[in-house]
């Protein structure tokens, strides 16, 4: 069996800019009364945490440059911010000095790229969330044991490449529910799907029901590969949207699980929903006759992008913020083993990556 896939266009990396600020927004009056809901959880999960935590104590262990492949997360402010404190991204490994630092990131690698850093004599650090390398180890695990997987994601996404590459033989991608009624299997009992972590829960739910409609024998993963962050920024939402006349979106428009949350909040409910990098991408024309608003932000926004959205909101005269919890998140990740300890060899007190997360 082979890795196959349909292309689905991949969003571009967001350019690096200079915040323009716009003219502020206008409080012109509605209807009703005008109010926020805040969506909780939202913004940074523990894997996220973790991985931008990671490099900076790499760079504060090793000194700058720290070269990291890939974005570190999908966030444009988040790889500015540690650019700024002497990040290098790069595309691949054969970018990177011999011997130098390089970081991977937290959507992880394939094999062929870990063996590559370990030929041009690069110190790696791991950075990819453990649900992520849970994952991988699922794929390793089925294709010894000769299944097809079926890995439910987007081709092209780097954590797709990355878990494809650890059983490349017997991988086949799938992009969506219509793909799921046409590709093939080389024997339909002994096929299992896995997916990528940062999918709408709905529509892998919906893509694993047609695949197993020809499927019968269709396997599950041994536990659930969407990640729970992912799932409870999806959660809260739905629970938003459905009150909402916007909602508004932080995040990056690589970022898998933000276009997700936009995607979601217009399926249930919300009359309009728009992502952002900045609050100064949000537009007056958006607020025309809205009483509610919805905000969240994706898994590696940080929370004080939120906070500026907020902030031009209350200008507008969406002072009302009342926050929607609808989960409570204690989960936390130890870092790499390289960076657990300090350059003295004791155990660093941020051996741990948890900062406070809405």
């Amino acid at each position: 069996m082979s890795a196959t896939a349909i292309s689905l266009p991949v969003p571009a990396v967001p350019a690096r800019r200079a915040q323009v600020r716009r003219e502020p927004l206008q409080d012109i009056p509605v209807p009703g009364h005008k109010r926020v809901l805040l969506a909780a959880p939202r913004g940074y999960c523990a894997g996220v945490d973790r991985a931008v935590i990671a490099v900076e104590k790499a760079l504060e262990r090793y000194g700058a440059p720290v070269y990291v492949r890939k974005q570190i997360v999908h966030n444009i402010h988040v790889v500015t911010e540690l650019e700024a404190k002497g990040a290098i991204f790069v595309e691949e490994v054969d970018e990177v000095p011999t011997g130098a630092h390089v970081v991977f990131s937290a959507h992880g690698v394939s094999p062929a790229v870990v063996n590559a850093a370990s030929d041009r004599g690069l110190r790696a650090i791991d950075a990819t969330c453990p649900l992520v390398t849970k994952v991988h180890r699922e794929a390793v695990r089925f294709a010894r044991d000769d299944y097809q997987i079926l890995l439910i994601g987007h081709d092209g996404h780097e954590e797709v490449e990355g878990t494809a590459g650890e059983a490349p033989d017997h991988v086949t991608i799938v992009n969506s529910p219509e793909e799921a009624d046409v590709i093939e299997v080389a024997d339909p009992n002994r096929v299992v799907w896995l997916s990528q972590t940062t999918l709408s829960v709905d529509e892998t739910m919906e893509t694993v029901r047609r695949l197993r409609e020809r499927f019968p024998q269709l396997q599950d993963p041994p536990s659930d590969d969407i990640c729970y962050a992912t799932q409870n920024r999806q959660v809260a939402i739905k629970k938003v949207a459905r009150e909402a006349d916007l909602v508004i979106v932080v995040g990056s428009a690589n970022s898998s699980n933000s276009v997700r949350l936009v995607e979601v909040a217009l399926e249930h409910g919300a009359k309009a929903a728009y992502r952002v990098d900045y609050a100064d991408e949000v537009r007056q024309e958006w607020l025309d006759g809205v009483e509610t608003i919805g905000v969240t932000s994706g898994a590696s926004v940080p929370e004080v992008l939120v906070q500026e959205v907020l902030a031009d909101l209350s200008g507008a005269g969406y002072r009302d913020v009342e926050e929607v919890r609808t989960a409570e998140e204690d989960l936390m990740f130890s870092l790499p083993k390289e960076l657990r300890q300090d350059s003295s060899g004791r155990r660093d007190a941020r051996a741990i990556g948890g900062r406070s997360r809405a």
